[in-house]
């Protein structure tokens, strides 16, 4: 063997070692929780410490809000006022995602499942509409069948009904790739973050730098682990299954130019046929996160949907603080 080839080959080996050493640092990666959102709070907890945000009155009807993979409470930002104006609103950060805790494991559904209900019983929320976006909507599901007496209602923002895969794109694709996933995780540019992000709105929509910032805190274990277990879940069940079975009313909601989803009026047409008494709605000019792209709109079907009931007694409430 010529000098050249031996060169070449320890080169090879040299780079073989370094990415398995990379693959072995960043899969062992950890981080605590910290406080990154206005008013945040840490609510410790046995399986791992959440991030929690609570807005509008205390004695107003519950909605919780759970946000997608590799997002953070910030993307529900355009919506939380809205809903509350008249609703106490919980927003929580998944294992893993933005302010909390990012452990090496723990990443399963039920466990991200237990957790939000762990911090809904620290603040005393019940009966509540529970609104999860892409993966949070696979945790919501598991939130209704694990501890029913915490969910009066779900809303879908989309999620499939049935496990399709979807397509992340080839960033996306590329990250979970064994072994150079690790590595390619640890060197990623924001502006390839930025093109990753893309898929998850309308073609044209201005990715945020928030959002960027929201990938960037991430662990390597959390957006693998994530992503692998959500994919487990759907695959055992799907969530229209799943939500059937806990008997919980459901509205389905989904934007017309998916570029996750491939067909999203088929989608919200398996929801109808799966959950008896499903509502579902087609937004036009969103992509897979109208409660980005169209937080007015999507925040309107929410209240519509959200415990009537409730709803008409504060009313009466507000007509008799403003008799004279």
């Amino acid at each position: 063997m010529g000098r050249g080839w031996k060169i070449a080959l320890g080169v090879v080996a040299a780079l073989a070692v370094l990415i398995a050493v990379n693959a072995v640092v960043t899969g062992a990666e950890t981080k605590p929780a910290e406080v990154t959102e206005p008013g945040g709070r840490i609510v410790s907890l046995p399986g791992g410490d959440l991030q929690a945000v609570e807005r509008g009155p205390r004695d107003g009807s519950p909605i919780v809000l759970i946000h997608c993979f590799t997002c953070a409470i910030d993307w529900w930002d355009g919506m939380i006022p809205r809903l509350a104006q008249r609703h106490r609103v919980v927003a929580v950060d998944l294992l893993g995602h933005g302010g909390s805790e990012k452990p090496s494991s723990g990443y399963t559904i039920e466990n991200q499942a237990d957790l939000v209900a762990g911090v809904l019983g620290r603040l005393g929320v019940r009966d509540a509409t529970v609104v999860g976006h892409s993966l949070g909507g696979t945790v919501a599901t598991g939130l209704a069948e694990r501890s029913p007496a915490l969910v009066d209602r779900v809303v879908i923002v989309d999620s499939e009904a049935e496990h399709e895969g979807g397509d992340l794109g080839l960033i996306a694709a590329l990250a979970f790739a064994p072994v150079i996933g690790d590595t390619l995780w640890r060197v990623k540019p924001d502006f390839s973050v930025r093109q990753g992000l893309e898929v998850a709105f309308a073609p044209g929509f201005d990715v945020p730098d928030a959002f960027v910032e929201d990938v960037d805190r991430m662990t390597y274990s959390a957006y693998d682990d994530s992503a692998s277990e959500s994919q487990a879940y759907s695959e055992e069940a799907g969530l229209g299954e799943r939500i059937a079975a806990s008997g919980k009313p459901l509205l389905a909601i989904m934007g017309a130019e998916e570029q996750i989803i491939d067909d999203p009026r088929a989608a919200l047409a398996t929801y109808r046929d799966t959950v008896p008494g499903a509502k579902t709605v087609l937004i036009e000019g969103a992509g897979h996160s109208p409660n980005v792209e169209t937080p007015a709109r999507t925040a309107a079907l929410v209240l519509a949907f959200a415990k009537p009931e409730m709803q008409k007694r504060l009313q009466k409430q507000d007509a008799v603080r403003r008799r004279p």
